[in-house]
Formats: C-alpha cells, sequence, structure tokens
C-alpha cells in the first residue's frame, strides 16, 4: 500500500473532524462562557476543515498536496488540541504545542503555494 493510498482518505477523514469539531467548539464557546480559548480552537478547525477538503478533492493535481496534508491536518489537530487542552485542563500539550502547531499550518500553506510551480502527470495545461 502507498503512501498516497494512506493519506489521501485521511485528509477527508480528518477534514470531516476538524469540521465537525470546529462546529462542536464554536457552540461549547458560545455557551461556555470564555471564549478566548475555545472560540480560537474553532476558527482554525472551520479554517483548515475546508482547505483540506479542497486538497482531497484536488489530490492528484496538486503535486504538493501530500506535504500540504501532514502539515495543515497535524498543525490544526496540534493547535486546536493544546488550546481545548487549556481550557479543560489548565496547561499545555506539551512545551510549545501552539507555536509548533501554527508553524504547521504556515508551513502547510507554503506548500501549498509552492505547488503552482510543480505540474503533475494529470495536468494538461
Amino acid at each position: 500500500m502507498s503512501l498516497g493510498a494512506i493519506i489521501r482518505p485521511a485528509t477527508l477523514f480528518v477534514a470531516g473532524v476538524l469540521g465537525g469539531g470546529g462546529v462542536a467548539l464554536a457552540a461549547a464557546a458560545t455557551h461556555g462562557g470564555d471564549t478566548h480559548f475555545l472560540g480560537a480552537a474553532s476558527t482554525m478547525s472551520l479554517a483548515h476543515a475546508p482547505a483540506l477538503l479542497a486538497l482531497y478533492a484536488g489530490y492528484d493535481r496538486i503535486r504538493t498536496a501530500p506535504l500540504a496534508v501532514l502539515l495543515l491536518g497535524l498543525g490544526t489537530l496540534i493547535f486546536a488540541g493544546d488550546l481545548i487542552n487549556r481550557h479543560f485542563g489548565g496547561s499545555s500539550l506539551f512545551p510549545m504545542a501552539a507555536p509548533i502547531g501554527g508553524l504547521g499550518m504556515i508551513a502547510g500553506w507554503a506548500v501549498i503555494a509552492i505547488g503552482a510551480f510543480f505540474r503533475t502527470s494529470a495536468a494538461k495545461s
């Protein structure tokens, strides 16, 4: 089994988890009083779920999609997970978790941008 055969379906799964989780986090932030951590976790989850869905849809046409998926998906999970843990547990997942997750997301977007300069075999124009 190729790495792509694992990453592509995982992309759709993580997009769904982040999308649904983002909605749940927004509800928790709205009804829980303190919106600081949960609101930010919701925003990042809801912003990156559609990006992952787009990468899933364009997986065969975006040469950098696998790396972008890993960076965006893991970055968002780490970032949001850290904020959720801070809200409910009062501490970070691990030292520098939120900045590491944030850098992962930034790097994922950079990898998407760099993908504009690579042709794929499926590209015709």
